[in-house]
């Protein structure tokens, strides 16, 4: 699969494990596998990617044909750096893409363009996080692979952008594509059912990075499976 390719053909959802209970061992992998399951079901149209916890990512690598991605880097090389994850580390451990900037991990301007371009170098996928319309056109001038707007506030509620603060992605679209025509735009923050995936790709994005709606379900492979779905129709029912 190459996904660079893909992230610009098919809509995306994202599932950010975070550090959940249920992001480690046995449950990450039912997970991933359930992601695994979905797309294989929906014939490989919607592009579903996780991202476990760095101890967990050559283990889903190993065991899952979804992509996975890291949740962090540190803006470093390889070397004397105590306690820093390099991307080179990750890439080794099975990742083939990183988010950065996440409002839960921060990094400054310049840290998220030395990881954008080495990620570039080694193959890998930039996903960079932006929580305002403002500080995703800045992002976008770095030309990374993909772009998630999520205002900090509604991270967790339930409460989507979409219903709370639709002008923030409309926003973010305009902006972003004054600068950068390629990159792909998702949209994160209260994602939690399958109408919150509509409204974001109706709302010009592709897709969603989502984390405690699928992470803290009681069904995991119900929710992935129905906001695929929804992902499917939108994507492809709107061209």
């Amino acid at each position: 699969m190459n996904i660079e390719i893909e992230i610009r053909k098919k809509p995306l959802i994202v599932i950010n494990y975070k550090a959940y209970p249920s992001s480690f061992g046995s449950k990450g992998l039912q997970i991933a596998k359930a992601a695994e399951r979905v797309y294989k079901e929906l014939g490989g149209n919607v592009l579903i990617i996780v991202a476990p916890p760095a101890t967990e990512l050559r283990y889903l690598s190993e065991y899952t044909e979804v992509p996975v991605f890291a949740q962090h880097a540190d803006p470093v090389n390889l070397g004397a750096n105590t306690g820093y994850l390099p991307l080179e580390v990750l890439k080794d451990a099975g990742a083939s893409g990183v988010i950065l900037n996440h409002s839960e991990h921060k990094l400054r301007l310049s840290e998220i363009e030395f990881n954008v371009e080495k990620a570039r170098k080694l193959g890998l996928v930039a996903l960079i996080c932006a929580d305002t319309p403002k500080a995703a056109g800045a992002i976008a001038m770095l030309n990374p692979n993909i772009i998630a707007v999520e205002p900090p506030e509604l991270i967790g509620t339930g409460i989507a952008v979409s219903k709370a603060k639709p002008e923030v992605i409309t926003d973010t679209v305009k902006i972003i594509r004054q600068v950068n025509k390629k990159v792909t735009i998702l949209t994160g923050a209260g994602i939690s059912k399958a109408e919150d995936v509509r409204a974001a790709i109706r709302l010009g994005t592709t897709g969603v990075l989502v984390a405690s709606a699928i992470m803290k379900a009681e069904d995991p492979v119900k929710i992935i499976s129905e906001m695929a779905e929804a992902a499917m129709s939108e994507f492809y029912g709107g061209r």
